[in-house]
């Protein structure tokens, strides 16, 4: 989808995504200090918004100038102990100097030479020391798991992220495949499992 298309989504309803954080994101960042931080491909922002809530000063960068609107009007109708800003660019060839603690890709399916360009300029923007995180719907979900994308040309697993990242100095804390429940809300259907891929980094030079 481009930013056209995203854009018609995100204007035909209230909100695409939940306004609560992705799981994984929440628990990944709750060890790390509050500094400097990306959401890249922010969407609505509810990632951004989080961190914001945890006293984060986070650069919200999407596309989507409807979705990024969508997420600067939540903001407002709360106290933020932190701050957004808000960014209209492509993921792809957005670029920052490498000042930000933290940046968060989460649930940016593209093709894997795009992806690899999103990896890279997030890996960019980052301090020695600081962290990324990766999160995305795992190839192995279009055959094992629930929901997503599906066209396997827009999955990956985290050895995809890993490589992306090839020639980088980093640490790798976590990378593997992470499982997800899902259920339709009303506790009506049995829940399922979707798999996603997690891959958290460390910037050491």
């Amino acid at each position: 989808m481009d930013a056209d298309q995203w854009d018609a989504r995100y204007a035909a309803t209230d909100l695409v995504w939940s306004v609560t954080p992705n799981q994984f994101v929440a628990a990944e960042v709750a060890d790390l200090a509050p500094g400097s931080a990306v959401d890249l491909a922010a969407g609505e922002g509810r990632n951004a918004i989080w961190l914001a809530s945890r006293g984060w000063d986070v650069v919200a960068v999407d596309y989507s100038s409807v979705g990024l609107a969508k997420g600067r009007r939540l903001a407002e109708d709360q106290q933020l102990p932190g701050s957004v800003s808000w960014v209209c660019a492509d993921a792809t060839t957005w670029e920052s100097a490498p000042v930000h603690d933290l940046v968060v890709i989460a649930y940016l399916q593209l093709p894997a030479d795009e992806r690899r360009a999103a990896v890279r300029r997030g890996f960019a923007a980052l301090r020695p020391g600081g962290t990324l995180l990766v999160v995305a719907h795992d190839t192995t979900n279009l055959a094992e798991g629930t929901g997503g994308p599906q066209d396997p040309s827009v999955l990956m697993t985290a050895d995809d992220v890993l490589g992306d990242l090839t020639g980088e100095d980093l640490e790798v804390v976590r990378a593997g495949r992470v499982a997800r429940t899902v259920d339709d809300g009303h506790g009506e259907e049995p829940a399922r499992t979707a798999w996603d891929c997690l891959v958290r980094v460390v910037r050491t030079a």
